[in-house]
């Protein structure tokens, strides 16, 4: 029998990595829980963390996962192995706008945004924005800017506890003014 070479394209190879560390509990779980995508995987932040170090910083295949808006995982990855380096601030903006859920705002902060030298404008920029989950980006990535300005960070979460209407936002808000206030009382 001739045996069949078999090579699988970058989107490919990451959902077979998807595939192979499936987890169904988890993924009825988030089900369950209202998340948005309509295929789930299962996998947690450190499974798919494991799998962006497999891959070398590749726009092009990021910008494919990102779009790949019916999988978790792949806009899960997608902030992972993005290269920073080219990641601009308006690149910044367009995939905030398709931010279909607080998680993958969180990873994309926690992972992307927060390395990026604008990340503290691109912060106040969406902390005026209409939709919720942009504001709520907004939060989240100034949480992460919180350690280099403790200050800057206070006033950013009382002007948002003034003005949010939306209430995971406000709840954010008060967690990072909580934070700022500890920092702050540590250097006194």
């Amino acid at each position: 029998m001739e045996k069949v070479e078999t090579s699988f394209n970058d989107m490919q190879t990451v959902k077979r990595n998807f595939f192979a560390m499936r987890n169904g509990v988890i993924a009825d779980t988030l089900r369950r829980g209202g998340s948005p995508f309509r295929i789930i995987f299962g996998l947690n932040l450190p499974q798919i963390s494991e799998i962006a170090a497999k891959w070398a910083p590749d726009t092009a295949l990021a910008e494919r996962l990102w779009a790949n808006q019916t999988t978790r995982e792949s806009m899960l990855l997608a902030p992972m192995i993005v290269d920073r380096q080219k990641f601009t601030i308006d690149d910044a903006r367009r995939w905030v706008a398709a931010i279909p859920a607080h998680e993958v705002a969180d990873v994309m902060c926690l992972k992307l945004l927060r390395h990026t030298d604008y990340a503290a404008q691109l912060a106040a920029e969406l902390a005026g924005a209409e939709t919720a989950i942009s504001r709520y980006t907004a939060v989240r990535l100034m949480f992460n800017l919180v350690q280099q300005n403790p200050r800057a960070a206070l006033e950013f979460a009382d002007r948002m506890l003034e003005s949010e209407t939306d209430s995971v936002c406000r709840t954010v808000a008060r967690q990072l003014r909580e934070e700022c206030e500890f920092l702050l009382e540590e250097e006194s």
